[in-house]
């Protein structure tokens, strides 16, 4: 009997889907140097009841919808290789592996594999603090999921290493670096659709997964030495935000403005300033 398996006996890889929902042959993995993985699935059962009983009737199954949580640092061997999907432009779905072994990985045995096909991000939040590295967090949706006890047959398996410390990050409004910044996140919601139709088989299986609207949101906390955040929301001052993602790697958000902007101010204390802010477009490359 397999002993129940520990975070140190997990991986979990990606690669681009030609088509949506499937999984390309002998595919090269790579790999996403999680910090936490939650893998889900719910079935959506449709719960019957009638007359005459207190209890159930039926229950059957409705509009599968598995799911993933990622949260990782970026790697600085590639910051954005997986980053990079939150964009909706790149009109890509993935395949995500996540699986779990013993012994060492290339000579795994007992090998569990949860294999989720057509897979797009829904949410994303990355964000920077002082004496950390920058980190991301990742919600994703996706078409299908399959269990199985092996790895992908034919498929390799490559990791990125690494971690992009706050001291290798950056952040400039306009063409101006900002000096003040302690922290900064920023998030991208895709708010995706998940699109079933009438069909069999696989009627319980999603055949759309489009994007709607995008919400682009980020909140940047400074030293409180100016009031150029306050001068900027009285003006309707609109700019851009650039945040460096390690190497020469970054986010652009053009078109934005400050949402709101507050400083608390408590006793034996230093003062700091929070600024949210809103945007129009992103660019990451």
């Amino acid at each position: 009997m397999t002993e129940t398996y520990g975070s140190h006996e997990s991986k979990i890889c990606y690669v681009e889907e030609a088509s949506f929902g499937q999984t390309p042959q002998t595919p090269s993995m790579l790999s996403i140097p999680a910090e936490s993985i939650e893998p889900q699935i719910n079935p959506n059962n449709i719960k019957l009841r009638g007359v005459g009983s207190v209890d159930l009737q039926a229950i059957k199954k409705g509009l599968r919808t598995p799911s993933l949580k990622i949260d990782f640092p970026l790697p600085s061997d590639a910051p954005i290789n997986f980053l990079q999907y939150a964009k909706v432009e790149l009109a890509k779905s993935l395949s995500i592996q996540v699986l779990y072994y013993k012994g060492a990985f290339a000579t795994a045995t007992d090998v569990l594999s949860l294999l989720y096909t057509g897979c797009k991000f829904q949410q994303t939040t990355v964000e920077c603090h002082v004496e950390d590295v920058v980190k991301a967090s990742v919600s994703v949706l996706s078409q299908d999921l399959t269990a199985a006890a092996e790895k992908i047959p034919g498929a390799t398996y490559a990791d990125y290493a690494g971690a992009v410390p706050f001291y290798e990050s950056y952040i400039k409004k306009g063409s101006t670096r900002l000096d003040r910044v302690t922290d900064w996140k920023f998030s991208i919601d895709n708010n995706l659709k998940q699109i079933p139709v009438i069909r069999s088989p696989n009627g319980n299986v999603l055949k759309y997964l489009p994007n709607r609207h995008r919400d682009l949101t980020g909140e940047v906390v400074f030293e409180f030495e100016s009031k150029e955040e306050f001068e900027d929301i009285i003006n309707d001052t609109e700019f851009d935000l650039e945040f460096g993602l390690g190497s020469s790697n970054k986010a652009v958000f053009s078109g934005c403005k400050w949402e709101n902007a507050s400083v608390p101010t408590r006793i034996e204390d230093l003062v700091s300033l929070k600024a949210a802010f809103v945007a129009k477009t992103i660019a990451i490359s």
